[in-house]
């Protein structure tokens, strides 16, 4: 039995991460071709999630540091979310958000574990308030590979040769590295390729 019970957990294991994979697998294509409606719901996470953490304010006894760190990293998401879906990760507000998202675990974590709170209340608050809208910004990594150019690209398009806009676009040969050509990758090496007949 015990060998039985230790294969099951192997199996349980490997389907749970199979369905994590598919998932995030398809949050990547939502995202990727629906950009402007995942910017409108991350918009909205990070009010929501604003409004926990002045409602935690106002009615339960945490540190004022966790609660402050917290809308502070918010407004830092709230400005990451301005160029949305291009993301500039030398800029200030996101070098900012890692720094308070770093911050906010250590101070969350010291709280936690000197005042016992129980487990799902534990969970919650890191779910809804500490990781929810980080991995939102994750997911939609992949967003800007497909999606036309607009000035808010940091770098310049046009140079003095190539003066037409979305023809110099096109014509990059830059590699693809979001998630969604992570999965994409995995997808072609792992799994096999059906061979369509002509008939």
């Amino acid at each position: 039995m015990f060998l039985l019970s230790c294969f099951a957990i192997i199996v349980q294991l490997f389907f749970i991460v199979l369905s994590v994979a598919a998932g995030l697998y398809y949050l990547a294509e939502l995202v990727e071709e629906y950009t402007v409606v995942a910017s409108k719901v991350i918009r909205y996470m990070i009010f929501i999630t604003l409004g926990i953490y002045i409602g935690l304010l106002l009615f339960e006894n945490l540190p004022h540091s966790l609660i402050f760190c917290g809308i502070g990293s918010q407004l830092m998401h709230l400005l990451i979310l301005r160029n949305f879906p291009f993301f500039n990760l030398t800029s200030p507000p996101f070098m900012a958000a890692v720094v308070l998202l770093f911050v906010n675990h250590y101070l969350a974590f010291s709280h936690f574990a000197t005042v016992y709170y129980p487990f799902t209340q534990v969970l919650g608050f890191f779910t809804l308030c500490l990781w929810i809208v980080p991995f939102a910004f994750f997911i939609s990594l992949s967003a800007n590979e497909n999606t036309l150019p607009t000035h808010a690209e940091q770098r310049p398009l046009i140079n003095d040769d190539q003066s037409d806009f979305a023809s110099h676009y096109f014509s990059r040969k830059a590699k693809r590295y979001g998630l969604l050509s992570l999965f994409n990758l995995a997808k072609e090496s792992i799994l096999p390729q059906r061979i369509k007949k002509s008939f």
